[in-house]
């Protein structure tokens, strides 16, 4: 079986591109090689900035013949049925047969097809390939039509056997295929010519083109970190600049080179942005002052001064880049001294949020509200809270995050220790957009906890009010990262709150802030209606308490506030369910144990939800769990049966005396054991205990059911066995809502 060998050699490929291209190329070919009829062994795709290369080993010599028999139309069906069917098999009425069916005579199409060599399907896969290769950006050149990231300058296709290697015969757009390629655009650039894959890549390497970018990536990371160790240092790990620069060289030349004097100063933040975004520089770190001193390049060749000029060069251009971050950094923290935090946020007001939701300024307003009121739950200082959040988003303003506004957050906790404030405000600056993501660090100190809680709910509560949730895969303001940010604060930090309350007062200032009430009537509205909720902590009782205090002044913009709000809440909190869902699957909880839990009280306690389902799954995971469902199952579907059929309701208290079987007598007796220590152990919500006692049922109803026939004969006995189990129901469902249980 012969291997086959492709490279497609170009002008420079973006290093975006470079790694989705290698792949993009490995499937296409293979999968177009597969529905030709041909199988292969292995497939591997490489990449470096000037091509793409695959190579597949043990590709079949030719497709195999295959014959289709297809059932067509009846003997004399409509004329345009039979031409209908001809057509799709490219057969003419001579060449169908006639057999017997049925329901009578059917034509009958016999497609036979001849097998193909490799060489002409590789061809003919690979032509396509090229012409509608899915490049997110391309570009013509020169008077063809075809299209290709950045000119196309040769194909190499070969097919390698035991005597030799052949080229696959390929024409596109004048660029013909052949056995020769090129090496390093300075230090190789001879053409040369290949019979193998390890001949094509030990070529490469000696006119210095590591083909590997795996192995490019190494080979950076070990001499970099090589080079800082040596002078006692170390180079600040960064796995996506890593990838990038792979992509930007054939062969790669560390250098280390010096930061100036005056910028050693710059927080290490903005050092190191700035050097990566605009130069592509690993920063190195002083382990002892955690400043960063110096910077490593990646050259793409070798110099005779050993990169000298190279270094200059670049020192030259870093100068001038840092030198802007230092002029801005200086105004900022000018700013902050003159003035403060506070004044810093002030152009927020003449920033638009959304403009159904107000300016940056009007956001802020309500993330400071919030945070006061979320302050007692995680036990943050609220006036600290308050504050935290009236300044953490003051460094949008700043000169150095309008530069680079990856350092939004981080600037602000300068700015704010700058400006005098407690470190727990500062630290709040930065961490209050965590988590980030699903492998983002969560704060953990409280002043952040409010902060961070009180941007991601009123984000949340604005979007909803105003009907902009996410559909299907489109998510334009990050909710779900949003939603599932709020759930792991409050895991992450065992707080107990409800998010019901929080959301509701939310929406609640959302409304009232955008009526037409005067400012002092919306501040009396927003000061009754936290007072009411936090004291009822239902929304529908303090609307009504409040609309009947304030009747006279509760204007047209109001009206229908309590049906708006309530079906808002209740929406969003399913919303946080369902991100809730997609979190605890990664450990082993299933949905529907999520769901029998959101059945009880306390559903928008998520850390009282969570930890309700943990100890149920856990139950579940064993074997008496997992039997006791089944048990509480029959027992249910019995029941409603029978509450079906006699029209009443099984819930009434069962008598001992009336019990006729030893296993009778047992049910009974097990069921007061675990009543006795269900009832206290849910009262001091330690799930785990309570669930381990409803789980010693599993062997007395297991038992009841195989020794006693419940519809008995004697209707006294059969009622008083419903009613056992009835209370087999009510003993369970206190735990959770096992009628959500699958299986």
């Amino acid at each position: 079986m012969p291997d086959l060998l492709i490279e497609l050699f170009s002008e420079e490929i973006p290093a975006r591109m470079q790694k989705r291209a290698g792949e993009d190329l490995k499937k296409i070919v293979t999968d177009g090689l597969v529905e030709a009829g041909l199988t292969y062994a292995s497939a591997a795709a490489f990449t470096t900035p000037r091509r793409l290369a695959l190579t597949i080993d043990g590709l079949t010599e030719e497709s195999p013949n295959t014959r289709e028999e297809r059932k067509g139309p009846k003997v004399g069906a409509p004329e345009k049925a039979v031409e209908g069917f001809l057509r799709s098999t490219g057969l003419s009425m001579e060449q169908l047969e006639v057999r017997d069916d049925k329901k009578g005579q059917v034509y009958f199409a016999v497609i036979e097809k001849q097998g193909r060599p490799a060489a002409d399907i590789v061809a003919e896969v690979l032509e396509g390939a090229i012409r509608n290769f899915p490049w997110p950006k391309s570009m013509r050149w020169g008077a063809g039509s075809l299209r290709w990231v950045r000119p196309l300058h040769s194909i190499l296709c070969i097919m390698v056997r035991e005597d030799g290697a052949t080229v696959v015969p390929l024409d596109v757009d004048g660029i013909i295929s052949g056995d020769t390629t090129r090496g390093h655009r300075f230090m190789g650039p001879d053409a040369f010519t290949v019979t193998s894959f390890e001949d094509y890549q030990t070529k490469l390497k000696r006119a210095s083109v590591v083909l590997d970018p795996a192995e490019r990536a190494e080979t950076i990371w070990h001499d970099a970190t090589n080079m800082a160790f040596a002078q006692g240092l170390e180079v600040v790990e960064d796995r996506g600049l890593l990838a990038e620069v792979a992509g930007l060289v054939e062969w790669p030349v560390v250098l280390m080179g010096n930061i100036d004097d005056q910028f050693l100063e710059l927080p290490p933040e903005v050092l190191q942005t700035s050097m990566k975004e605009h130069q592509k520089f690993f920063s190195v770190r002083d382990p002892k002052s955690g400043k960063i001193v110096k910077f490593v390049t990646v050259a793409n060749r070798e110099t005779t001064d050993n990169g000298a000029t190279i270094l200059a060069g670049n020192q030259k251009v870093l100068a001038a880049r840092l030198s802007d971050a230092k002029f801005f950094w200086e105004n900022d923290i000018r700013a902050v001294a003159r003035e403060g935090m506070q004044a810093m946020a002030a152009p927020l007001a003449n920033v638009t949020f959304h403009n159904k939701l107000g300016s940056q300024a009007a956001r802020i307003d309500r993330i400071a509200a919030l945070a006061r009121a979320l302050a007692p739950a995680v036990a943050a200082d609220a006036d600290q809270a308050e504050l935290a959040a009236r300044v953490a988003k003051a460094d949008l303003s700043s000169e150095m995050v309008y530069e680079f506004p990856e350092l939004q957050g981080i600037m602000g906790r300068y700015y704010a220790l700058r400006a005098d404030l407690p470190p727990a405000v500062a630290d709040a600056c930065r961490d209050h957009y965590s988590p980030l993501g699903p492998s983002d660090d969560v704060p953990t100190d409280p002043v952040s906890v409010a902060v961070a809680l009180a941007d991601k709910l009123d984000t949340l509560t604005g979007f909803w009010a105003i009907d902009e949730k996410p559909t299907g895969s489109k998510d334009p303001y990050a909710l779900r990262r949003a939603a599932l940010g709020v759930v792991r604060l409050l895991l992450t930090n065992d707080v107990r709150l409800s998010l019901s309350q929080f959301i509701e007062l939310q929406q609640v200032r959302l409304s009232v802030l955008n009526s037409s009430a005067s400012d002092e009537l919306a501040a009396q509205l927003l000061a009754e209606f936290a007072s009411e909720i936090a004291q009822h902590g239902v929304f529908g009782t303090a609307l009504r308490t409040i609309q009947d205090r304030l009747d006279s002044d509760i204007d047209e913009d109001m009206t229908g506030l309590g049906d708006k709000v309530e079906t808002a809440s209740a929406d969003l909190l399913s919303f946080f369910h369902d991100r809730l869902k997609v979190f605890l699957r990664d450990e082993g909880v299933r949905h529907d144990v999520i769901d029998a839990c959101l059945a009880m009280d306390g559903a928008d306690d998520i850390t009282l939800l969570v930890t309700r389902a943990r100890a149920l799954q856990a139950v579940l995971d064993t074997e008496d769990g997992a039997n006791l469902i089944q048990g509480f199952k029959r027992a249910n579907n019995i029941l409603t049966q029978a509450e079906t059929n006699d029209g009443v309701e099984y819930s009434f208290g069962p008598d001992i005396k009336f019990a006729e079987t030893d296993e009778e007598k047992a049910l009974f007796a097990a069921l007061d054991t675990a009543e006795a220590a269900i009832k206290p152990a849910m009262q001091d919500e330690d799930f785990a205990a309570a669930m381990s006692a409803m789980a010693t049922l599993r062997g007395p109803v297991d038992a009841f059911f195989e020794a006693v026939q419940v519809n008995a004969d004697n209707d006294i006995v059969r009622r008083n066995r419903l009613n056992l189990l009835g209370r087999i129901r009510v003993i369970c469902l206190q735990v959770a809502d096992l009628t959500k249980i699958d299986g």
